[in-house]
């Protein structure tokens, strides 16, 4: 990803900066939109997964949906050019404005997570002489093997209506007239990569489509979510698997005449487009522990604090596209290449404030430039200006 003409670029740029790869966004995307047009599913952006407006505007000249989450998701969405009847709003605590909003903007549907949003959907419609379409959001209670922070799909959490609820739902769609039942919505985590898990979900909603059926709420829509996981340990050669990912939802997913396909992808599309540059700003040798304190850290970057995830780190300035052997390097001190043992941390008064520990990294010096990879996704849109930081800039590929 970063060649020596790339890296001298860098050095003109005050750190810390996000850099995105505008040739690896189109690829992804390419990707994506092919792998999906085989079965005619519909894809849906996860707008939380990185709202940089050049990102956003890429991903929608590809014709997706927009997957929100929140009112102003779905303001965004539509101000950078999603067609409206593609966009959805999911999300566990909807606010009366937010719904209000979206009720406005005449959106695709409500992705809805309890009987009682679902009287509120219906009262705030009824208000204003409408009829809001939704899916029912309902865990299938499926394992996605993924760190407990990020799954979603068991009864314990917060999301989705739980499978001993249903009759519940069942009666209050037959009661509510400002409601358009449309379908059913699931998710089951995030950052997943075994294809059981997805081959598992298809059997739940097949059963738990049968059981609407059955009891005459005909389905438009199967939303089977998102979840698809990236390859953090090697950033430049795997783009997500969206053909083994599509194929499993075309073999074991039953789709009956009429009915469309929905999945809302967000990490899958974005993550690998995108480093996190910074530079050293002290290195710190101890007896037990060497230190590279850079000049980001959580308030950039919060995955690695948040729940304990991996990215790759690199040294730019010691690679070997940056230096011939045994010279010195672009920051003009010489270069080692016996690896040195660090934890790589940030400024912040927080002692959490660590990418990661016992890195190998070639020996390492102030001012060296350091990349934190596949930070595309939950990383700018969890900035914050903690201890007063300045907002993380964002720089683009040529």
């Amino acid at each position: 990803m970063f060649n020596n003409n790339i890296i001298q670029r860098f050095n003109n740029i005050e750190t810390p900066f996000y850099y995105y790869d505008l040739g690896v966004l189109k690829n992804t995307l390419d990707a994506c939109l092919d792998a999906s047009a085989k079965y005619n599913f519909h894809v849906h952006y996860a707008m939380k997964a990185n709202f940089n407006s050049k990102v956003v505007g890429m991903v929608q000249s590809y014709g997706f949906g927009a997957d929100c989450v929140s009112g102003n998701e779905v303001k965004a969405a539509i101000e950078h050019g999603f067609n409206k009847g593609k966009v959805v709003f999911a999300g566990v605590g909807k606010s009366d404005k937010e719904i209000n909003y979206a009720l406005e903007a005449d959106i695709f549907c409500f992705n809805v997570e309890s009987v009682q949003e679902l009287e509120i959907i219906n009262e705030l419609a009824q208000t204003k002489g409408k009829v809001a379409s939704v899916a029912i959001r309902i865990n299938p209670n499926v394992d996605a093997h993924t760190h407990h922070f990020i799954t979603t799909g068991l009864d314990e959490n917060k999301f989705g209506i739980n499978t001993w609820q249903l009759n519940d739902v069942a009666e209050a769609l037959r009661n509510l007239k400002n409601i358009k039942f449309l379908g059913i919505h699931f998710h089951v985590g995030s950052q997943i990569t075994d294809m059981e898990v997805f081959r598992n979900l298809c059997t739940r909603i097949n059963e738990i489509a049968e059981w609407f059926e059955d009891r005459g709420f005909p389905i438009k829509v199967l939303n089977a979510g998102g979840g698809l996981g990236v390859d953090y340990y090697n950033p430049d050669t795997n783009i997500p698997d969206f053909a083994s990912y599509f194929e499993v939802f075309s073999k074991f997913l039953n789709v009956k005449p009429g009915q469309e396909v929905h999945f809302e992808l967000g990490r899958a599309l974005v993550a690998q487009s995108s480093s996190l540059i910074s530079r050293v700003l002290y290195v710190k040798n101890g007896q037990k522990k060497n230190f590279l304190i850079l000049d980001a850290g959580m308030t950039e970057l919060m995955r690695p604090m948040l729940y304990q995830a991996y990215h790759e780190i690199e040294n730019l300035s010691r690679g070997t596209e940056a230096r011939s052997e045994g010279a010195g390097d672009i920051s003009g001190n010489a270069a080692h290449s016996a690896p040195t043992k660090y934890d790589v941390v940030g400024p912040i008064c927080e002692s959490t404030d660590c990418f990661r520990k016992d890195v190998d990294l070639a020996q390492s010096f102030r001012g060296d430039l350091i990349a934190i990879r596949t930070a595309g996704a939950y990383g700018e849109v969890m900035a914050s200006n903690y201890n007063l930081r300045d907002k993380v800039e964002s720089v683009y590929s040529e």
